[in-house]
Parts: structure tokens; sequence; C-alpha cells
């Protein structure tokens, strides 16, 4: 007959009866710090099964491993694009060295599809050859884009990058605007501290600016992955978009709204002008899914 069993339970009861080495206040700060680890791990794995199976497309294994392959070359700032990058991320798809006529096509394709990616190697791409990013390589229209929050420079990206895109399920939502002539034009809010404004470094503000490498919503390393929706490519929208927007940035300047972690915060700037668009409704802007993706996206308007 085996022992094993035998052994398994005697193991069991010298648990189960063991002495806790501690006592007083410092065995109740061990069981404390236990706790928090454990509901910290427990956080991230439910993050990572959200973002594994969330907004993954008809094909999210080849997804995952799409986003990997950025994030691996995605280099940190003021170092260059490994000149492998983009054969070994796009090379199946476009081939090495496509040109802007190629790109657009892939992309027009790719919004069709619903959501896609405008991540850190392809902007580097199109900026090699057009210089800015513009319709001659996004198709033109209005695109609600959403990436990670992490870190940009060293010694921590290599890492937190990871981490970010996989165990932090939030996402910072901001607005591109790509009209048929000049820069694409992103609108993104978030405190004036993160704008480089030193008055009232805690009120919610916005930016309206070209979507360039100095942009607050570049795709670099440590926010390397862009999921974009495009929400119309209508060409009258398009044309009057940029000044909807910059509506929505003098109000949010006359509000004084104070920055909030889970609201008002940039998600509900950009939600509350997608909902007076008439781009989404508030029954969609305050769906479940909506709110752990994007905290306060659906926070009140008024």
């Amino acid at each position: 007959m085996s022992k094993k069993p035998a052994r398994a339970r005697r193991l069991l009861e010298r648990i189960r009866h063991a002495r806790h080495p501690l006592r007083g206040w410092r065995r109740w700060a061990v069981i404390a710090g236990q706790g928090l680890v454990g509901f910290v791990a427990l956080f991230a794995v439910v993050n990572l099964l959200l973002s594994l199976s969330t907004f993954r497309g008809e094909d999210p294994l080849a997804r995952t491993v799409h986003e990997l392959r950025v994030l691996w070359f995605s280099p940190p700032d003021g170092q260059p694009m490994s000149p492998t990058a983009f054969p070994t991320v796009y090379g199946r798809d476009l081939g090495p060295a496509p040109d802007t006529i190629a790109i657009h096509a892939f992309l027009e394709r790719e919004a069709e599809d619903g959501v896609f990616l405008l991540d850190h190697v392809m902007v580097d791409r199109i900026l090699k050859l057009n210089g800015r990013i513009d319709a001659r390589s996004v198709p033109s229209g209005v695109y609600v884009g959403a990436h990670a929050l992490g870190p940009d420079g060293m010694p921590l990206v290599p890492v937190t990058k990871f981490m970010a895109q996989y165990l932090l399920f939030p996402r910072h939502a901001y607005i591109l605007v790509v009209p048929e002539s000049g820069p694409a034009i992103a609108f993104s809010a978030s405190q004036n501290a993160k704008f480089g404004i030193d008055i009232h470094p805690e009120r919610l503000s916005a930016e309206i600016a070209s979507f360039d490498p100095n942009a607050y919503d570049f795709p670099s390393s440590g926010e390397a992955l862009h999921e974009m929706t495009r929400i119309t490519n209508d060409r009258a929208r398009v044309a009057t978009a940029v000044e909807t927007l910059k509506g929505a940035q003098a109000r949010l300047a006359h509000e004084g709204l104070t920055y909030g972690l889970l609201a008002p915060n940039s998600n509900t700037a950009v939600g509350c002008v997608l909902q007076g668009a008439g781009a989404i409704t508030q029954q969609a802007r305050s769906s479940i899914l909506l709110a752990l993706r994007a905290p306060g996206f659906g926070a009140s308007c008024e």
C-alpha cells in the first residue's frame, strides 16, 4: 500500500496546526502584507485575462504576437528604431519597405475591419517616408485612440511597457483627426502639469496639437500600441472636426474642473466630445466594459 496519502495528510496537518513565528502587531502586519500582495496579484491576473480577451479582433493570437513584436522593438525616447523592426512586424503583409500608397491601402483595410493598431513601428515608417502623419498614409477620418499608460524613459520602460499593456487594463483615450490636407491633429485631455502648464497644475485641460514626436499622445516606447477606432470618414464632419474640438477645449478651460483619477479626467473629456457630436450615446458611454477599459469615460458631462 502506498504511503504517499498518509505523508500528504501528515504534512497538511502540520501546516494547519503550525504556530506562527510572529506575534502581536508583527503577525498582523505580515498577514496584511500577504493580503495586499494577493490582491495585487488577483488584480493583475484579471487585467491580463481582460487584455487578452477584449477588442482582439477575429484572430486574437495573431494580434497578441503582433503586439509583443511591437513592444519588443519599440525603443525608448531618443533612441532610433531598429532597421529590422518593420520587416519583422509588417514584412508578411507589406514587405520590408512599402511606400505610402501601400501603407494607406493597408490601414484603410484595417480601419474597415474595426479596431486596429497604429503602433510605434508603423508610425516610425510613416515619418521616415513623409515626415509627418497625414492623409497620405493614414486614411482621412476622425478616430478615437486608446493606449496604455506607462513611462517612456530608462531604466523602467523595458519592463513596464509590457506590464502596462497587459497587466494594467485601463487606457487613456484621445481623438485623432486626419484631414484631407494638412497634418493629423490630436485632441488629448489631462492635467495642466502633463502639458507643461504651471498654473493650476491639477486642473483638467485639453491640448490640440499635430500628431508628431512632440505630441502628448505620440506612440513612444511606453505607449507603443494605440488601438484606433474610426468614428467617421464623412468629408463634411472631418472638415469641421478640428473646430468642434477647439470648442470643447475652450469649454474645458472655462469650467476649470479639477482632474480626478476616475473622473473628470481625459477619458471623460473625450467621451463628452463624442456624445456631443452624436458619435456615441450616453448609455453606450456608460457601459461596464468601457468603464473598465477607460475609467471616467461615462461620467457626467455636466
